[in-house]
């Protein structure tokens, strides 16, 4: 029961977003209540004027029933608290959590101290908003099946995914869950478009090389305009080559160290594609490479139901299909564990965690670049098990068991299966390791000691 002393406190608060005053019952209610269910909910009091004057009316249990009534019938139904203080009655509206809630068709939607209907083009959004509709989940009608995809890109997500040659283009289209109504869903569109422009201006991904510490003078530029893969890939590589690297030979294959670790800026970009908002038009993924610092800003805020505190504990992905199908690839890993693997990277190189800025329309994350003058990448990584060891180690298990896969190797050593492939490549090209036949059913040889 609310007191008299939190009543006065409410009023004296005046009307606005979360309180409306009313001075009767009025057929006007069921509007009030949807608009603020659909909202962050509210009170509304009967009983108080427009000035916050309590002027008391007669509660009845018919009068409490008819409220209840009126919500009830909401789409889909709803309930509400009701009280009662000094004659004025109190109905406390909990934010819903089956949105959006319908009554006699229309929608309702609290904006300021007033209750609006939403146009058209506003249930739009405010489902966007709310998560009910997903860009990647969408059916594309422009994109042409038998036309538009990329024959190299399909396979390369076949061999990457380890899906059979045998199965039928159209029936892993369909297995996948990227075909409606006889269309490919915008994941689709993402993973396998010729030229993603072509359907999605906004999904590029550009890179910028600036001098110095600010976007004055422009270096060096591209645009990644293909697929999702080639586009982070491509991403990647610019940045890569835009910082310093230090080669060590310790008895073993040489080793790269680039300044700011590897797999906290893939992971990076990884997330930057597969949680920005693709329903923003007119803008890419952006990163910038500045002497002092890496930039990486993504379109879209936080998704709603996380906070910054939240990252790398849990996630909600913008894009739950296209985030799928991005594990089958292992390109990304257990959902929530990203920032968690970022965060660990830097800290192997002795660096601190990075920057995070975000609003409701940006998500933006910066590594600081180390200072190279007071350390070198050497000094900062030693002691480290790095990916030298890391490629001796899988040298090992290979020489025991030469025909386990990457993923078992991953399991092994608690190394990402991208790093394993990684290691694995590297190996090869520098003569230590060769491949005998297919990847099925073939074996690995060690061509050097």
């Amino acid at each position: 029961m609310l007191t008299r002393k939190e009543l006065k406190f409410i009023i004296d608060q005046g009307e606005g977003y979360n309180t409306e005053f009313k001075l009767s019952y009025t057929s006007n209610l069921a509007k009030e209540i949807c608009a603020m269910a659909n909202a962050t909910g509210g009170k509304i009091l009967i009983g108080v004027s427009d000035i916050g004057k309590i002027q008391p009316i007669r509660i009845t249990n018919k009068l409490k029933s008819e409220i209840q009534t009126l919500v009830r019938n909401f789409d889909p139904g709803f309930n509400v608290i009701i009280e009662e203080s000094d004659g004025v009655l109190i109905i406390d509206v909990p934010e819903g959590n089956e949105k959006p809630y319908s009554v006699g068709g229309k929608f309702y939607l609290r904006q300021g101290a007033n209750s609006q209907q939403l146009s058209r083009n506003e249930i739009r959004d405010f489902f966007i908003q709310e998560g009910l509709i997903m860009f990647d989940d969408q059916a594309n009608n422009d994109f042409d099946i038998n036309k538009d995809i990329d024959k190299k890109v399909f396979e390369n997500f076949r061999r990457m995914s380890h899906i059979s040659k045998l199965m039928p283009e159209k029936d892993l289209l369909t297995n996948l869950n990227l075909i409606r109504d006889r269309k490919m869903k915008n994941a689709g569109v993402l993973l396998f478009s010729k030229e993603i422009t072509k359907f999605f201006t906004q999904a590029t991904i550009n890179c910028v090389f600036f001098r110095g510490r600010d976007r004055y003078t422009i270096l060096d530029r591209k645009e990644f305009s293909g697929d999702i893969n080639t586009n982070y890939e491509g991403a990647f590589e610019f940045v890569q080559s835009k910082l310093n690297t230090e080669y060590i030979i310790k008895g073993g294959p040489r080793q790269e160290i680039l300044e700011l670790p590897e797999d906290a800026l893939r992971e990076a970009i990884l997330n930057a594609i597969v949680h920005r908002d693709y329903f923003v038009k007119g803008a890419n993924i952006q990163i910038n490479v500045y002497s002092d610092r890496v930039e990486i800003i993504n379109p879209g805020g936080l998704v709603k139901g996380i906070t910054l505190k939240d990252l790398g504990k849990k996630s909600l992905s913008r894009n739950n299909l296209l985030f799928g199908l991005m594990q089958r690839m292992d390109l990304v890993e257990k959902s929530g564990s990203g920032f968690l693997r970022i965060r660990r990277a830097l800290r192997k190189y002795k660096i601190s965690d990075p920057i995070i800025e975000t609003d409701e329309h940006w998500f933006t994350l910066t590594f600081p670049r180390p200072n190279l003058q007071k350390r070198t990448i050497q000094e900062r990584f030693e002691g480290i098990e790095n990916t030298q060891k890391s490629s001796e180690k899988i040298l090992g298990i290979l020489r025991k068991q030469n025909r386990i896969s990457a993923k078992e190797i991953s399991k092994k050593l608690g190394i990402s299966s991208r790093a394993i492939e990684k290691n694995i490549m590297k190996l090869k090209k520098e003569g230590f390791l060769k491949r005998i036949g297919p990847d099925k059913g073939g074996y690995w040889k060690i061509t050097r000691k």
